[in-house]
């Protein structure tokens, strides 16, 4: 067995509200110092999400931390062409609903997620970098608000 305490760095990028088609963004990560990159989505409360109201979220990748600079990450830059995540059930509350693998080259990951006009839900959203360029690193770390 082997250590990867050491060898890798989860970040929370904070609780994500969505209210109808209303976009809401997550906490950037910086990638720096890292050679692997997954954003987890996880669901708390989940109402409203038939198939007609469900929600998607869609890796963003940047270089800067600025809203206006984020842009949707393309198959290329994620792991086997995965770049969004759907829910579309009420039943999915609590669940972890998967993970978004990036592998591009901007400095800066996060999750933007886009309702129909009866999403209501909260959702949680994790980074974990792995491969780092020194080891040992700090296996709790920090996110960094959009400007």
């Amino acid at each position: 067995m082997r250590d990867m305490i050491n060898n890798k760095q989860v970040v929370f990028l904070g609780v994500v509200t969505l209210s109808g088609m209303t976009p809401a963004a997550s906490s950037w990560v910086d990638t720096r110092g890292f050679d692997a990159c997954t954003i987890v989505l996880k669901t708390n409360t989940v109402t409203d999400a038939g198939t007609a109201d469900g929600f998607t979220v869609t890796a963003q990748h940047s270089d800067a931390t600025t809203a206006a600079s984020a842009a949707a990450i393309v198959a290329k830059d994620s792991v086997d062409g995965v770049i969004a995540l759907t829910v579309t059930a009420d039943a999915d509350d609590n669940k972890v609903i998967g993970g978004i693998g990036y592998k591009g080259s901007k400095r800066y990951v996060r999750l933007n997620a886009v309702g129909t006009t009866g999403t209501d839900a909260t959702v949680d959203v994790y980074a974990i970098l792995n491969k780092p360029h020194r080891a040992e690193t700090t296996f709790v770390g920090t996110a960094v608000a959009a400007t």
